[in-house]
């Protein structure tokens, strides 16, 4: 197998990927796709290989998101479609809760996350721990956990979420108190849209936080006719101050549907660029927050993941079907 130093822009790699460029060449300039395109076509080639798949969540970088990626989307679009996958490999181009929570769904599949660095703050901000002294606290409430979770979290809790079916999730046990965890934020947002009584925990995603209202409103100043779109792991000030809240998913649907002419999108940064590679009608505002841990996967490490089949994702049996019976609960909602 070739090294990623072996690699080469030959006139053979340009034709092939040439189509794979077109989906993309809106906001990945030409001077980069020479060095893009020979990792994109070896990654592409390992792939058939294998028999291996790639699960790229939003956050990704337009060459992984357009170029090597199979299936994509937020982290309810990617659990589900984990299991309706028949590759013998996933591969996951995003932090290391996605890849525990595909293996979880799919555990005679090899799983590989491409960066043993592509960790979480939310899911470093609770531990199982923590978990059971809530209930402690609390006993009798259930425990709803976001899926930005380890699997230790997981297999502690009631039922998972995500943020295009927190509400729903909660609704659907049907009582009058919850306890959800970690994010503060997507809590209160959540406590917002339903009677039911919210105990949160005080987790923040370190990207969305820093987002401030001020900043949405200066924005605003700058720029007419701008639409702002929020995801709900950003602080009060800032949904308030936006035009729609709403998950990955919905933002991306959002701009699909309503194709505003100037949109501020208020997530990771990278998510506005793969929306804007397929939304030329709209001009993107870019607040640029990057997640440092999302960005530790690259196309050289795919390639070397790919190339090694490491580093895999294992959990203990014991463990995981714990942790399974909340995650496959969560799927079992069904969205309003």
């Amino acid at each position: 197998m070739p090294e990623v130093a072996e690699l080469a822009y030959t006139p053979a790699v340009a034709a092939a990927t040439a189509p794979i460029y077109d989906r993309m060449k809106r906001v990945v300039p030409a001077i980069e796709w020479p060095f893009h395109a020979p990792l994109v076509h070896a990654i592409n080639e390992l792939k058939r290989e294998h028999n291996a798949v790639i699960l790229a969540h939003n956050y990704q970088t337009p060459e992984i998101f357009h170029g090597v990626a199979d299936i994509v989307g937020d982290s309810l679009a990617l659990a589900a479609k984990a299991t309706q996958t028949d590759a013998d490999v996933i591969v996951l181009a995003g932090v290391h809760f996605m890849a525990e929570t595909a293996k979880l769904l799919n555990p005679a599949k090899t799983v590989l996350i491409p960066s043993r660095n592509a960790g979480c703050s939310l899911a470093d901000s609770i531990t199982a721990a923590d978990v059971q002294l809530l209930r402690e606290a609390h006993p009798g409430v259930p425990v709803v956990a976001y899926v930005n979770t380890s699997a230790e979290v997981k297999a502690e809790v009631d039922i998972c979420c995500t943020s295009g079916n927190a509400v729903e999730v909660v609704e659907s046990l049907g009582v009058d108190r919850v306890i959800f965890l970690p994010d503060e934020y997507l809590a209160k947002y959540v406590a917002t849209q339903t009677k039911v009584e919210i105990i949160a925990w005080k987790g923040h995603c370190e990207v969305h936080e820093r987002f401030t209202g001020a900043e949405i409103e200066d924005f605003r100043r700058r720029f007419d006719r701008l639409t702002v779109i929020a995801h709900p792991e950003c602080p009060p000030d800032v949904l308030e101050a936006a035009d729609f809240v709403g998950s990955t998913a919905r933002m991306i649907d959002f701009v699909g549907s309503e194709k505003p002419p100037r949109v501020l999108m208020v997530t990771e940064c990278s998510m506005s660029d793969n929306v804007a590679a397929a939304s030329p009608e709209t001009e993107f505002v870019r607040p640029c927050n990057l997640c440092p841990h999302m960005k530790t996967v690259t196309l050289s490490s795919i390639l070397e993941s790919l190339q090694t089949l490491e580093p895999r994702v294992e959990i203990p049996d014991a463990l995981a079907a714990r942790a399974r019976r909340s995650v496959e609960r969560m799927l079992a909602v069904k969205p309003k």
